[in-house]
């Protein structure tokens, strides 16, 4: 169970190292599922793993000069405040409410995934910032964090690049140290009411640095678009083993399904040009004219 829990941890690293986001969404279902932990302590060790994790890959991302600590330190204030909140709220919710809204939080973030991202326009640190629409979603994103023990990448970096306009690499750094910022002030709000396996966090925290460190050497070697459909994929079919487990097994049969049949859709769009997506378009148009 040990080496598969470290595999698995290698794997979440990887794509927090390459996506800026996203592994950290695996790791409290790593937790719960593989490792057996109740849903509060697998949140609270989550926010640990997290943070720890997004430090040493920020770390790489800001000597190569892709954070924007301006915006690091604004946005992260504001989500360590959220998460501090999160985490002493946590305690009052039920662990099945708990991970039926972490499921809940992965489809979201598998949709993200799925629609990708457009790079903003470049900020040289001159321009005024939102300081009102950065403080409302950092808290929000922090709130979200602190509860479920996901890192939010998924909603930090489209957030940066539509409120702060920066490019997608340096949106992915800055997003890291916001991560971990807000990780460290979630797993604070847990550390107090919950039990935590020192010995069990420190193989998954170390393993997970290791794919972190993967991930930074990957960046320029894998295409991201490619990956981040892969992985938006396979978080919609965790997401439903979720559902399946904490509600019941039609909820979750219905959501693979529902996945399964839209990755068809994708592949049939994207490699064969038999997209169904296309044709309603067309008639659309052709009805127009």
């Amino acid at each position: 169970m040990i080496a598969l829990l470290i595999a698995l941890a290698v794997l979440v690293g990887v794509s927090l190292g390459l996506l800026g986001g996203g592994g950290s969404i695996l790791t409290v279902p790593l937790l719960a599922y593989v490792a057996g932990m109740d849903a509060r302590p697998a949140i609270a060790t989550s926010l640990l793993v997290v943070g720890v994790t997004s430090t040493v890959s920020a770390i790489t991302h800001a000597k190569a000069g892709r954070v924007q600590w301006r915006i690091a330190a604004l946005f992260g204030a504001a989500a360590m405040a959220g998460a501090y909140t999160g985490g002493r709220l946590a305690r009052f919710v039920p662990g099945t409410v708990l991970l039926i809204a972490f499921a809940t939080i992965m489809i979201a973030a598998g949709i993200a995934m799925l629609l990708g991202r457009k790079d903003g326009q470049h900020y040289d640190g001159g321009q005024p910032l939102p300081l009102i629409k950065i403080t409302i979603m950092g808290v929000g994103v922090g709130v979200i964090s602190g509860l479920v023990g996901a890192g939010g990448g998924f909603l930090l970096v489209p957030a940066l690049v539509l409120l702060t306009g920066l490019p997608m690499p340096v949106a992915v750094g800055t997003s890291l140290v916001i991560i971990s910022m807000q990780s460290f002030a979630g797993f604070a709000g847990h550390i107090t009411t919950e039990h935590i396996d020192w010995r069990l966090a420190a193989y998954v925290t170390a393993a997970a640095v290791v794919g972190a460190l993967i991930g930074g050497r990957l960046v320029a070697k894998v295409d991201p678009a490619t990956l981040r459909k892969l992985f938006g994929w396979f978080v919609l079919f965790m997401a439903s083993l979720m559902l399946a487990e904490e509600i019941h097994p039609a909820v979750g049969i219905t959501t693979a399904v529902v996945t399964l049949l839209a990755a068809a859709q994708s592949v049939a769009c994207s490699r064969y040009g038999h997209c169904p997506l296309r044709r309603i378009s067309r008639r659309r148009m052709s009805a127009a004219g």
